[in-house]
């Protein structure tokens, strides 16, 4: 993948970066893929059932609202996202168990940590639009990441 500050040369107006804030929490520090969407409030049962499916190089992004007084992804959940081939999850909220997160071969970025776990109702929308960091997001755009930040797109940017 290259590099988003070259993606942003190269196609400008064709990206869009998302807003500053999302701290890097997964072993995977450069990632992309074709996003899945979910929308859920301090429940995480729907990210489980997401990441229990084979993610194929996907990026999860999750908008929890931006609420940061419960995780929701933690440890298992990011050994879970490993072992399915996701590619990435990005949470507009809190994660916990952020050492084990760090060793997740994944790409995992969040705005927070908090160690309180979420409910586990399955209240929830999933392949709806999100918007996040200032950014609207569609299932099935591409999402790139990296130490400069997270832009997306609305076809693989290559």
């Amino acid at each position: 993948m290259k590099p988003t500050a070259d993606l942003c040369d190269e196609f400008g107006d064709r990206v869009r970066v998302l807003e500053p804030g999302l701290q890097d929490f997964g072993a995977v520090t450069v990632f992309s893929g074709r996003v899945v969407t979910l929308i859920v409030f301090e429940d995480n049962a729907l990210v489980r059932a997401t990441l229990e499916t084979p993610g194929e190089g996907r990026v999860l992004v999750i908008d929890g609202a931006a609420s940061v007084r419960c995780a929701l992804v933690g440890g298992q959940l990011g050994q879970l996202a490993e072992r399915h081939r996701w590619a990435g999850v990005v949470v507009w909220g809190a994660v916990r168990d952020s050492e084990e997160l760090r060793q997740c071969q994944v790409g995992i970025r969040a705005l927070a940590t908090n160690p309180r776990k979420s409910a586990k109702h399955g209240a929830g929308a999933r392949d709806v639009p999100v918007t996040i960091a200032g950014t609207t997001i569609q299932p099935g755009q591409w999402l790139a990441a990296d130490a400069d930040g997270i832009v997306v797109s609305d076809r693989e940017l290559a």
